[in-house]
């Protein structure tokens, strides 16, 4: 849920304080937001919820294994005949733009007809969208009230308000007709951004609006009412040392396949709970060649910024590379001077081995100063999850990973696959 997408856009301010958000929120916030989904207190979710979704998300064939992004398990045919969209000069799924704020990624999404442009945090780990938390909602004559109320707690933020059914433009041809949207009365935790795009399971919407067992995401309303292929969302980010650049992509319906290197690798959803409520899949973690964290589940989460691993795993990464927590940032720090001593951290998903190099390990330095941080200072983005091994859900693989990596969001198969990209191996970082 967002409680981390609720967080901390490099620009982001306390409404109350004024104050730019700093690393030391990053990591709180990111924590809150773990404690949250490990303990299963996410408002309204419960066990009908976990075994609602362990059916839905039942297994296909070609998991756990490399395949082109077409391809994988029973594709579900869409309700609606209408002809999906498509670009005109590729012929390919419809991708749309999204900017990196530093700590996550937004993205611009009309609501209305006209549409009202609204700055949306893009959020795998919860799964309704909502608006209001700065630029009001505009009614217009597609604008539809329920009446029923939507609530949602992200841990560190929430908001609550009143349901509405509204058109969604969430792209060029990618308009959704009577999506449901929650319309802020009341928020906190949300500067700068105006709400949410909930891209996580359908299931996490259960309890989330009054007299509704759930209700569909975006991309289901996209996929079943016929404008994508598929119901599946491919995702590219890229590392950046600035903050507001439009380097990211949502690919609806497909994949983009200029934007990651050789072949997808798939793995089926977690059958372990918590994990299986979300995106959650299996890996193992080495620094090195040594394990750090033995096969196990956990969540893939574009809405937490950090790489959070259990605390036995963060220990032994803290050991192996010898860094030290800063008190003031709540971050690991190196000396410059044992920059080049980091080895690769390893992560084995599905077969494939994915290596964060130790570039990749570190907080982009020019960004330092801007949260809070010392400059030319290394700070490390691997941090504390907070509990121990064997919970269900022993790591947040966040939004400093995805960054390194091109992901797959499948529902249609129940799957998420990940990718190199010419940006897995990018250097950005030079201490001295």
């Amino acid at each position: 849920m967002s409680a981390q997408t609720v967080r901390f856009n490099v620009h982001l301010k306390h409404r109350q304080t004024g104050e730019k958000l700093k690393f030391a929120d990053i990591v709180a916030r990111d924590k809150t937001r773990a404690r949250l989904y490990v303990d299963n207190l996410r408002a309204g979710h419960g066990p009908k919820g976990v075994e609602a979704h362990k059916r839905r998300h039942h297994h296909h064939g070609h998991h756990s294994s490399n395949t082109d992004a077409s391809t994988g398990g029973d594709a579900q045919a869409p309700i609606s005949n209408a002809p999906t969209a498509r670009d005109p000069s590729t012929g390919q799924p419809i991708s749309v733009g999204v900017t990196d704020a530093a700590v996550t990624y937004t993205a611009n999404v009309g609501v209305g007809s006209p549409a009202t442009d609204y700055t949306l945090l893009i959020d795998t780990g919860s799964s309704n969208t909502w608006v209001g938390a700065g630029k009001k909602y505009v009614k217009t004559k597609t604008s539809k009230s329920t009446g029923d109320s939507v609530s949602v707690s992200y841990g560190s933020g929430s908001f609550s308000g009143t349901e509405f059914t509204d058109t969604v433009t969430v792209g060029p041809g990618l308009v959704i007709t009577n999506q449901s949207i929650g319309v802020s009365s009341r928020d906190q935790g949300f500067d700068d951004v105006d709400g949410i795009i909930g891209i996580g399971p359908v299931d996490l919407t259960e309890g989330t609006v009054s007299n509704t067992s759930s209700v569909p995401t975006v991309t289901d309303n996209l996929f079943s009412q016929g404008t994508i292929p598929s119901n599946s969302l491919g995702i590219s980010y890229e590392p950046s040392s600035t903050s507001g650049v439009e380097n990211g992509e949502l690919t609806f319906g497909g994949t983009d396949n200029t934007k990651f290197e050789n072949q997808i690798t798939f793995t089926p959803i977690s059958k372990t709970s918590p994990a299986s409520e979300f995106w959650g899949i299996d890996q193992t973690v080495a620094y090195g060649n040594k394990t750090i964290l033995s096969t196990t589940s956990g969540i893939v989460d574009t809405g937490t910024t950090l790489l959070l691993l259990a605390t036995e795993a963060f220990d032994a990464y803290q050991k192996a590379t010898g860094a030290t927590l800063d008190n003031t940032t709540g971050l690991l720090t190196l000396p410059a001077s044992d920059f080049e001593k980091l080895q690769d951290l390893n992560f084995s998903i599905g077969g494939t081995t994915f290596t964060l190099t130790p570039d990749a390990q570190v907080w982009p330095v020019a960004l330092n100063e801007e949260l809070g941080g010392e400059a030319g200072k290394i700070y490390l983005v691997t941090s504390d999850l907070g509990s121990s091994i064997g919970q269900g859900l022993d790591f947040i693989d966040g939004f400093v990973f995805l960054q390194r990596f091109y992901s797959v969001f499948d529902t249609t198969n129940a799957q998420v696959g990940l990718a190199n990209t010419e940006f897995t191996t990018e250097v950005i970082n030079n201490p001295q």
